[in-house]
């Protein structure tokens, strides 16, 4: 079994915990997001993790996970390539023979516990046996986004420690708990309500077996950020938060701004989010805390 503590992800992740701060994971769909990516990390001096979902392979064959990894390799600053709901065996196996990823999301919330937790274990070492740190979800998060299928009907499930133990024993690095956050729109920030003593409790009994990482950021104002910090959080996914100017600036000169010059300023819009979120959550200046 290969030695995961020199996986870039592990490393990254390591280094976050033992700084104190957290570090952006940050969902992109194209070329301008990967590339804000490296933009930010490398202005801002900070490690970055870069996430595809399951989709980027279907859309694009293997063509943008290349980009993707090529921007991570290639970088001056540490970062590290992740697949964030993977969904099925299929689409990890998939991800997983490109070569191409540090990590993936072993997502099976959407099975019965007993079912999650037995897929989970299969599809660690699974990933495990070919370098590849793993992920998964103990509880069941609510809501969708564009790339993840929507729990629909699924009620939500708050994780509990026991249900952490639980997971950890499949063999994961990471550890995605369901605290009250949700996929998708909280319909305003009064309406984000994550359950920190809960947070407490699972960081006690993870402690020094894995590291947990925050789902649902959308609406996160910069103190919410630095909070979950503060609790523990490691990486702290991130996509409407990091996209939301660009998306008003591409309804406002898509069709009407020569494409170069809508794809630069699309970038640079991007760039100086993730740059925002650098700063909330203190990964500005860190970089060299990762040992390479």
């Amino acid at each position: 079994m290969p030695d995961l503590s020199q996986n870039i992800s592990v490393r990254i992740l390591k280094a976050a915990a033992d700084g104190g701060y957290g570090v952006p994971g940050v969902v992109c769909y194209n070329l301008e997001a990967i590339i804000a990516c490296r933009r930010a990390a490398e202005s801002k001096n900070s490690p970055c993790q870069i996430l595809l979902f399951p989709w980027a392979q279907d859309y694009a064959y293997d063509n943008l996970v290349n980009l993707a990894a090529d921007v991570c390799r290639s970088a001056s600053v540490p970062m590290s390539l992740h697949l964030d709901h993977a969904q099925s065996e299929q689409a990890i196996k998939r991800a997983a023979h490109t070569g191409k990823f540090d990590s993936i999301m072993v997502d099976m919330s959407h099975y019965e516990k007993e079912e999650n937790l037995s897929r989970t274990t299969e599809l660690v070492n699974f990933c495990h046996k070919l370098g590849i740190a793993t992920e998964a979800e103990p509880g069941r998060i609510n809501g969708g986004e564009a790339g993840v299928q929507d729990t629909g009907d699924l009620e939500g499930i708050l994780t509990t420690p026991e249900e952490a133990l639980q997971f950890i024993a499949t063999g994961i690095d990471f550890l995605a708990p369901a605290i009250g956050n949700v996929h998708g729109p909280y319909h305003g920030v009064e309406n984000i309500k994550l359950d920190f003593p809960r947070l407490q409790r699972i960081r006690e009994v993870a402690k020094d077996k894995v590291q947990i990482v925050m789902h649902g950021t959308n609406e996160f104002t910069a103190d919410i950020f630095k909070e979950c910090v503060k609790a523990g959080m490691t990486r702290l996914n991130v996509n409407q938060v990091v996209l939301l100017n660009y998306e008003k600036y591409a309804a406002e000169k898509a069709g009407r701004t020569p494409a170069t010059e809508f794809m630069e300023e699309g970038t640079r819009l991007i760039q100086e989010r993730i740059e925002w979120m650098m700063d909330a959550v203190g990964s500005t200046g860190r970089a060299g805390d990762v040992k390479i």
